[in-house]
């Protein structure tokens, strides 16, 4: 057993002990603390690389955020991620380094120190100058069809890591688009969804990009296979194909096995999850979205969020203060499920891209050290955007059984261009914030009754009808804000999640880097192929 598994288990550790002990005695209500600390405010407020966390609305107390502290400290939290960003084998099982942190690291210096190996640096400097030059190529229309027309629609096929995050930032940096050059993403194999959207292409103008780390991925071959039938079908000759494909993977050879070419393939290494991968050569199509100076920006968000997690200490530190919030919220107050909301629309696809990082990371079922875990782990990611959801699901938050924490996103500024954009903007705010304020607060009996025989209500008919529109509220929730979504904001919110991720699971002494039940899924589907 090596030193990366022989930790502790979270149960044995004293703050944990600690933190059981206050979450049993119980905690005043949210609207008791927002309203008796004054310092509140400036004491669970916290900025890093252009996002400023407001954790008011959270139920700590002073010994509850000190006992959470020195949980951090006790697990060597900051131990561990120093070892992650060595390039140790923190993925245990696998016996692989996590280092997709390098994606975005640039040269070393003072103030942009890097710990993993040099080498990394300069194949990850290598391939990121190869892929965003291809990007630029294809962006100003030097890269052409068969027959030498000019490619105006990319269509990236796959599927998971290899699509959710791409497809994230390309909806989410949509003001960056290229006005002539059209990204698509293409994940289900469903045999509807591909053809809705090849109908709508001119092969002679089309290029595909095959997005697999292994190109081993069942659905991904398959909609490759059909891509390459379609091309051949409207004309395009056998060995002409290549001048409409190109190759994302960690795994050239077999890329190699499908018809692409070296020149055509893009590479990542075996140490980048495909979850964490939107900084690798996987972003590719985003590259060709928004270009290389905004995918450029993307990696220096990330950057700045990834130095302050180096350097910050745990009290004032972003991703793992609300790592710690997480595994209070889950741990302790029973919140087994973490709803994201966010209050604009270009981050519509935010929600499922944070749900597989999270759910697919810290969905398991052992330590390190292979034994059964002795804590709940991974809760349930759920949501989408805010403003519906308050017309769909925001009901059983405010008044059903279940126990949610909630995570908003807001953004303070709009540069759409129209005339009342401002207008909207301040809507869309103000319902994010009362929606926050709604739950943490809720409404008791009392305020319900009064609030009743204000408006003129008969009393025998306000007792009747106060149980239905009283609200418990002291839902926990954190509000997220962005000055801007541009770029470079949008890489730091994206890693800050990432982070989260690593903090809670290190905090829970899982491994968060492996996906065996993925894998499972994966064997049973070949074998019923096969007959087996």
């Amino acid at each position: 057993m090596n030193h990366l598994t022989h930790r502790p288990h979270p149960v044995d550790l004293p703050a944990w002990s600690r933190l059981t002990d206050l979450a049993r005695a119980g905690q005043p209500h949210l609207r008791e603390l927002l309203v008796t600390e004054p310092d509140r405010t400036a004491r669970l407020s916290l900025s890093a690389a252009g996002i400023t966390l407001d954790a008011t609305r959270q139920r700590l107390t002073p010994e509850v955020e000190a006992a959470l502290v020195e949980l951090a400290l006790q697990a060597d939290l900051p131990g561990q991620r120093d070892a992650m960003f060595r390039g140790e084998a923190i993925n245990t099982t696998e016996q692989r380094p996590v280092l997709h942190v390098a994606l975005r690291g640039g040269n070393a210096s003072p103030g942009n120190p890097h710990p993993w190996p040099a080498d990394v640096s300069h194949s990850v400097a290598r391939e990121l100058d190869r892929m965003t030059g291809f990007a630029e190529q294809l962006r100003a229309g030097a890269v052409t069809g068969s027959d030498g027309q000019v490619i105006r629609d990319v269509v990236n096929i796959g599927i998971g890591g290899s699509d959710l995050g791409p497809r994230m930032a390309t909806e989410a940096l949509a003001h960056l688009a290229h006005p002539e050059l059209r990204v698509h993403y293409l994940a289900n194999p469903d045999a509807w969804a591909l053809w809705s959207l090849l109908r709508t292409l001119d092969a002679r103008r089309t290029m595909f990009i095959v997005a697999s780390k292994t190109f081993t991925t069942q659905e991904t071959l398959a909609n490759a296979a059909t891509a390459r039938r379609w091309l051949l079908d409207q004309g395009i000759a056998e060995h002409e194909l290549h001048h409409h494909l190109v190759a994302v993977t960690a795994a050239p050879d077999e890329a190699a096995k499908h018809g692409h070419t070296p020149e055509r393939t893009f590479l990542f290494s075996d140490w980048v999850g495909g979850r964490y991968s939107l900084w690798s050569a996987l972003g590719l199509p985003l590259a060709v979205a928004i270009g290389r100076d905004g995918f450029l920006q993307l990696l220096a968000g990330a950057r700045a969020m990834d130095l302050h997690f180096l350097q910050a200490p745990p009290a004032q530190n972003l991703p793992m203060r609300l790592a710690l919030h997480g595994v209070w919220n889950r741990n302790f107050l029973q919140m087994h499920s973490l709803m994201l909301a966010a209050y604009t629309a270009r981050l519509g696809r935010f929600t499922p891209y944070v749900q597989q990082m999270d759910m697919e990371s810290n969905g398991k079922q052992t330590h390190l050290d292979g034994t059964p875990v002795t804590v709940d782990t991974g809760p349930v990611i759920w949501g989408g955007l805010g403003m519906d959801g308050q017309h769909a699901f925001y009901q059983l938050i405010h008044q059903g059984q279940h126990r949610v924490a909630v995570d908003f996103i807001g953004v303070r500024t709009d540069d759409t261009p129209l005339p009342l954009a401002a207008d909207h903007l301040a809507l869309v705010n103000r319902n994010m914030l009362a929606q926050a304020e709604a739950m943490a607060r809720g409404r008791s009996l009392e305020d319900t009754l009064a609030m009743l025989r204000r408006q003129g209500m008969h009393e025998a008919e306000a007792q009747a009808l106060a149980p239905h529109r009283q609200f418990h509220g002291n839902t926990p929730s954190h509000v997220f804000w962005l000055e801007q979504l541009d770029a470079f904001s949008l890489g730091a919110l994206a890693a800050l999640f990432e982070h989260r991720v690593f903090c809670q699971a290190a905090l829970w002494n899982i491994n968060a880097y492996d996906q065996w039940g993925v894998e499972l899924g994966k064997t049973l589907a070949k074998a019923m192929e096969s007959g087996r």
